[in-house]
């Protein structure tokens, strides 16, 4: 399995971690309806943590001490980055907190940009997913902080995930980055936890979440960033608001408006324009 996913290519692994996503935030969603935004982000996070550490058994590895702290700044930068999602989307429209989070991957991608051809797809790339997001206007102003700290918090997340990718720890500084995390988050997601002790199975969505939002698509992050370059992978996260709109055609019925159609096209477009240029891991 590891060898198909080490030849494997970027934009195929993308979408798989984007089907994997999508499915752990429509059961995400579903729980809001029993407990607050703070505390579904902190299972979400502690039930990939769990996963992750003890499927690959991460405390066996030999630990550095500037590994340990990479992983810890990576998985709390993430563990933040999930919970201002969450509480973005608890104010806002969905698309409003799409477009305005994806500054920051965009701002990684202009910072790694060095030719036209690139800063031609970056563009493209841009407008695909304005169309995809569907911008609104309506919401509040705490909404709108929430989610410009998440927009920086993405964008720390891919500086930081490609560090950890290429310092040797790869999904093992994942895991614990995101145990480490879920410590940071815990005094803004426990106060929300009371609900559980009526609802068990809020556990055991909170672990399945984890798992589809965090554990598989970040494990597979972790793959793609030792292979590319921080702003490629920048710029290939594009293709999750696209994936999306195409599960939801597929699952949900979801027919795309034209101004959709149009923007999945742009998305693809740009990938297809962007340079394949590759980093090799450190000897």
């Amino acid at each position: 399995m590891a060898a198909r996913l080490d030849v494997a290519p970027p934009e195929t692994l993308f979408v798989l971690a984007a089907i994997s996503q999508y499915l752990g935030a429509a059961l995400a969603v579903a729980m809001f309806d029993y407990m607050g935004a703070a505390g579904v982000a902190w299972l979400r996070v502690v039930g990939a943590a769990t996963v992750i550490v003890v499927a690959r058994r991460s405390w066996r590895r030999h630990w550095t001490r500037p590994q340990v702290l990479a992983a810890a700044a990576f998985g709390t930068t993430l563990a933040l980055m999930n919970l201002c999602f969450y509480l973005a989307i608890d104010e806002l429209p969905l698309g409003t907190v799409v477009a305005i989070e994806f500054l920051g991957p965009i701002a990684v991608a202009a910072v790694g940009t060095r030719t036209l051809r690139n800063g031609f797809a970056l563009a493209v790339a841009t407008g695909g997913v304005v169309l995809l997001a569907e911008v609104q206007a309506d919401g509040t102003s705490r909404g709108l902080v929430f989610a410009l700290l998440a927009a920086v918090f993405w964008a720390g997340y891919i500086v930081l995930g490609d560090r950890v990718a290429k310092s040797g720890t790869a999904v093992d500084g994942l895991g614990v980055g995101m145990a480490i995390g879920a410590l940071a988050i815990a005094p803004f997601g426990l106060p929300d936890l009371g609900p559980v002790a009526d609802h068990w199975w809020l556990l055991a969505g909170g672990l399945a979440a984890g798992v589809l939002s965090n554990a598989v698509p970040y494990a597979l992050d972790q793959v793609v960033l030792q292979r590319i370059d921080r702003a490629r992978f920048a710029l290939l996260l594009a293709l999750l608001p696209a994936t999306a709109t195409v599960v939801g055609l597929v699952l949900l019925g979801q027919v795309p408006s034209v101004g959709e159609v149009i923007g999945i096209a742009l998305v693809v477009m740009a990938v297809m324009l962007r340079s394949r240029e590759t980093t090799a891991l450190p000897a």
